[in-house]
């Protein structure tokens, strides 16, 4: 299929292509019919213009004829009316205009029992009369004719022959290509106008939902806008306080049960100092550190996904750099490959901490790690780099699972909680990033932040 197709469907697949889809099909047609209508009415203002005229020339003839019949009627015979003539002989109206007959009885009073319509030209004229006689006429339209016949006052029936220059209609232009292709481009501005306005609340609300699926502290949407706009911004900024404040309950319930492990954690350490077995003792106090590193690291979990703290713009390299110096101050195999000079908004906390439980999971489970970050397609990229066994393609995205761990590259075997990178997704998810990982070409695993210059 052609891009261009792609993208069309893509677009009338939306809300706000939808709206200028029916608003521009609407507003056409709406147009089209209203022109419709004002031809029609044109047409009938055109029809009445001509009656108007008949009427006019009929009601002088017949107060002429009441002055002076036998004068009128003399030069009407002989043509020096213009436009007015005695009405030929046997000439039926077969389609009697009962519009024009009813404005004649209206003038001539209902005693007239006025007839009148139109008629061919030829009618009207006899054959000798040849229009070539006047210059400029031989191609022109003939005149319209009409036949009016009433009953005068002294109830005499009268008949006359009433000539008009022909006045030709203007052709419709409602379907003239031209006119619909302006109906149609204006009709389409509008809507496409009127389609962003309407959807753009709810891309603000779109994106207000996608941060707060990335994040549980987002910020919250300025209620502005429409009554019903302003109603559902209000609404969804109440659930985003309400979803906030069940993770805070359940963060300060999880501290205070961990706060509550460590005493008799404490106590159950120094009773096990007492054993006297070496070989059990040893067993028991390695439980027992497993118990309380499962226990810090449960609260750790639960309070990554409840960071309030403030955005602010962090400088990669300097973060990165440091980081790794500290690491090696500790005697970890730590360092910093290559920086990228890019700066980003975050939680520097929540991002410190992420970048370190990755690093701690590379040198855990690689031996080593090797920091380093990229920019692209204004994107900011963080990758944690060990050179250990890799982890199976079919297991790398078990490995963000609670509980899940990967195979060490140290003898033992396995070890930790697993919930290192589960700790590290919720972390990137807190300031608006995600965690990916990857198996690198030459061995070893590569963890990258993905965040938003």
């Amino acid at each position: 299929m052609m891009p261009w197709v792609q993208r069309a469907r893509a677009f009338f697949g939306t809300m706000a292509g939808q709206i200028f889809l029916i608003l521009t099909i609407g507003m056409s047609v709406a147009a089209i019919i209203a022109l419709l209508v004002a031809e029609q009415a044109r047409h009938h203002d055109f029809e009445r213009v001509r009656r108007q005229r008949v009427v006019a020339s009929a009601v002088d003839i017949a107060a002429r004829l009441r002055r002076d019949p036998a004068r009128v009627e003399a030069m009407m015979a002989a043509h020096n009316i213009v436009g007015a003539y005695p009405a030929p002989e046997g000439v039926a109206l077969g389609e009697p205009d009962t519009d024009l007959g009813a404005a004649l009885r209206d003038r001539f009073g209902p005693q007239s029992q006025p007839e009148a319509g139109q008629v061919p030209m030829g009618l009207c004229f006899p054959p000798s009369d040849r229009k070539d006689r006047a210059a400029g006429l031989i191609d022109a339209p003939r005149p319209d004719c009409w036949v009016v016949r009433f009953t005068d006052i002294r109830g005499q029936r009268r008949a006359m022959a009433l000539t008009f220059p022909r006045i030709a209609k203007p052709a419709s232009t409602i379907f003239n290509p031209l006119y619909l292709l302006v109906i149609i481009v204006a009709s389409a501005g509008l809507a496409i106008l009127v389609a962003r306005i309407v959807s753009q609340p709810l891309r603000r609300l779109e994106r207000a939902a996608e941060a707060f699926s990335l994040s549980l502290d987002p910020e919250e949407i300025p209620a502005t806008g429409p009554e019903e706009v302003r109603a559902a911004l209000s609404t969804f900024n109440l659930m985003q306080r309400r979803a906030r404040a069940g993770f805070a309950e359940r963060t300060q319930l999880l501290a205070a049960i961990s706060h509550d492990l460590q005493t008799p954690l404490t106590r159950m350490r120094l009773r096990l100092e007492l054993v006297e077995n070496v070989e059990l003792r040893e067993r028991l106090l390695a439980d027992h550190q497993a118990m309380q590193t499962l226990v810090r690291e449960g609260l750790d979990l639960a309070s990554s996904t409840e960071s309030r703290e403030e955005w602010s713009v962090v400088d990669v390299d300097s973060l990165l750099a440091s980081m790794a110096e500290d690491a090696q101050d500790l005697g970890a195999p730590v360092r910093f490959s290559g920086g990228c000079g890019g700066s980003v908004r975050v939680k520097p906390n929540a991002l410190t901490r992420c970048i370190a439980n990755l690093v701690d999971n590379a040198v855990k489970y690689g031996g080593s790690a090797e920091i380093s970050c990229a920019r692209a397609g204004g994107r900011l990229l963080v990758h944690v780099r060990d050179h250990g066994p890799g982890i199976a393609a079919d297991q790398i995205d078990q490995m963000f699972e609670p509980f899940t761990r990967g195979q060490s590259g140290q003898p033992g075997g396995r070890y930790g909680t697993g919930i290192g990178l589960t700790i590290a997704r919720a972390l990137a998810m807190s300031f608006e990033a995600s965690v990916r990982l990857r198996n690198a070409e030459d061995g070893g695993v590569i963890a990258t932040i993905d965040m938003k210059e």
